[in-house]
């Protein structure tokens, strides 16, 4: 999932001195990106006006995963190590019921005595475990090739700023280039193909976003959401690849989206969020809509440039063949599509009820 190579280390002694007889890695970089990140960028999903999906979208490929090593190894349960406070156990447990309901699933957390981080972390010491936070440095971080999120210590309070030190992946717009840095991202059919006219696989291209959108402070979003269980959270999100994505799929619809079009895609874009937010990934539902958003953005291609600079994006141009903008109807100069004076009677027509409820009202 985009996990680096220091975070790998020595994971196997661990993994065999935590009590396993066996550890299976797998790279999930491309199917990732491919299969669960750019259907939701090309649906326009997005949770409660920020939230870019980042955990949401990696847990279902994850316990996907889970479920074929099941398999492979003849193992008849599944573990996960989720709070029994969060979205997560949703999420994985929802996946393992749709793909194989015969399996048995283990929760520690809402079995154990361990109540918070700090008896977690107690306890991995006490079984000599080691893990990559202390007491004085407990935030809760889950990152992958699309995020990283922050939750805990300081940041339990939404009246707290967040530290400068607590950033990883994007640096403090403040501290971000003078000079402005131009892209063009290449579209096909809603989905990103290239950078800078050069194709990349999906994992190479947000990758490379990753770090172009990092270097200029791009992506970041502090936030107060609705848990599924009923809480409200705060969280810290740097997704800078994603964020520039996001702005250029949505700006390229401009052109090739009618009004109608774009209001019911838009629409159903929350519908789709809330789904993969609550680990529905596998359901009829978002399939359904997932042909939608196939047929829909059929004519989503071209290209979008845009200005990165100390954390903002401006979109600077979009072009597509399929644009359905026309400069010589849109041009205010009179024209044989468009004629100016068929709008007075439009006007009229379009407007009667409100004259109609304005002489109502003053007894006409």
């Amino acid at each position: 999932m985009a996990q680096g190579v220091l975070e790998l280390e020595g994971l196997e002694e661990k993994a065999k001195a935590s009590g396993a007889s066996q550890l299976v890695v797998k790279d999930l970089k491309e199917e990732f990106v491919r299969d669960y990140i750019f259907p939701c960028l090309r649906a326009g999903a997005i949770y409660e006006r920020k939230y870019l999906l980042g955990t949401s979208m990696a847990r279902p490929v994850i316990a996907k995963a889970m479920v074929d090593v099941a398999k492979e190894v003849g193992a008849d349960a599944v573990a996960h190590g989720c709070t029994g406070k969060g979205n997560d156990q949703v999420r994985f447990e929802l996946t393992f019921y749709a793909l194989n309901p015969e399996l048995k699933v283990v929760a520690p957390w809402r079995e154990w005595d361990i109540t918070g981080r700090e008896d977690a972390i107690e306890y991995a010491k006490k079984h000599n475990v080691p893990v990559p936070v202390t007491k004085k440095s407990i935030y809760s971080r889950d990152r992958n090739l699309w995020h990283l999120s922050h939750e805990g210590d300081i940041l339990e309070d939404p009246a707290n700023e967040p530290k400068k030190d607590m950033f990883m992946m994007t640096v403090d717009p403040e501290d971000a280039p003078d000079q402005p840095e131009y892209i063009e991202i290449g579209i096909m059919s809603g989905s990103p193909i290239s950078l800078n006219r050069k194709v990349l696989s999906p994992a190479s291209l947000l990758t490379e976003l990753n770090e172009i959108g990092g270097k200029h402070g791009i992506g970041r979003v502090d936030m107060v959401e609705n848990r599924l269980v009923g809480m409200k959270s705060r969280g810290v999100y740097e997704t800078p690849g994603g964020t520039i994505l996001w702005t250029a799929v949505r700006d390229l619809e401009s052109l090739t989206l009618d009004r109608e079009t774009m209001q019911v895609k838009d629409m159903l874009a929350l519908k789709y969020a809330e789904l993969v937010y609550a680990g529905r990934w596998f359901d009829p539902l978002r399939e359904s809509m997932d042909a939608f958003m196939d047929k829909i953005t059929e004519t989503t291609t071209g290209t979008v440039t845009l200005k990165l600079y100390k954390g903002s994006i401006t979109v600077v141009s979009r072009k597509s063949e399929h644009s359905l903008y026309r400069e010589d109807i849109s041009s205010f100069e009179n024209g044989q599509i468009y004629d100016q004076a068929d709008a007075a009677g439009f006007i009229r027509l379009y407007g009667l009820p409100t004259k109609v409820r304005a002489m109502l009202n003053k007894g006409v």
